[in-house]
């Protein structure tokens, strides 16, 4: 397409995408044509490239030379092995953030905390998730750590897109769902709060193992997206 008709933004496009991804309309495994998310959203080739690279930097599309795109599908293997090394890097990181973490750290845990609560109130799925991670990565941060954090970060986005993958969305719209986080949260940050590490540690693996454990693995094969009905309202 050699002519715009549309003016749809780069990050709009990245976002529509995501959107899809999350809410299951865009299934792991499903090939992204440039051409075709070119027509969905009204704009050229060139413009969804930068798209697909910007995904496949965050681990969310595998872009193949001559190949394109496709939204990574991971194995269970894959993920039982990203919930294993958050469970051996995790706890050393709330250790460390607990001895050195300000004020500031722990009331940024704080907020971070009523945010997913009000994302999952109001059904914003994509948010929930987001924030989620989040209030993994705060705490990786505050222990001042540059490379666990910078472990945890690729680890926070494989984490997402495994939910993606075989967690329904429905079940990130209750606060007393199993899937929901927030309730471990809550208590992390009360153990973070009274200084108590080997509680905090305690709760932090057994949040992960939980978290793991209500993973559905099998999920059903559908049928081939069609990108220019999902995204025709789009532009």
């Amino acid at each position: 397409m050699s002519e715009e008709i549309h003016n749809t933004s780069d990050h709009e496009i990245y976002d529509r995408v995501i959107s899809a991804i999350l809410d299951h309309r865009l299934q792991p495994g499903t090939k992204l044509s440039e051409t075709k998310l070119a027509e969905a959203f009204g704009v050229s080739r060139t413009r969804i490239r930068p798209v697909l690279v910007r995904l496949a930097n965050e681990q969310v599309v595998n872009l193949t030379h001559n190949k394109g795109a496709t939204i990574v599908e991971p194995t269970e293997i894959e993920a039982r092995e990203v919930f294993l090394l958050r469970r051996l890097i995790e706890p050393v990181l709330i250790e460390l953030f607990i001895k050195q973490a300000s004020d500031k750290d722990i009331l940024a845990l704080k907020d971070s905390l009523e945010e997913e609560l009000n994302a999952i109130s109001t059904a914003d799925i994509r948010k929930s998730i987001r924030l989620s991670g989040d209030f993994h990565l705060l705490i990786a941060q505050g222990s001042k750590n540059s490379t666990m954090y910078r472990t945890l970060k690729e680890l926070i986005s494989r984490t997402s897109l495994i939910l993606m993958a075989y967690n329904n969305p429905s079940d990130y719209l209750a606060v007393d769902s199993k899937t929901c986080t927030c309730s471990d949260h809550r208590l992390l940050l009360d153990a973070i709060k009274l200084k108590d590490i080997e509680t905090a540690k305690r709760l932090m693996i057994s949040h992960l193992i939980e978290l793991e454990s209500n993973i559905q693995f099998k999920r059903q094969t559908e049928d081939k997206a069609d990108l220019h009905l999902i995204f025709k309202n789009a532009a």
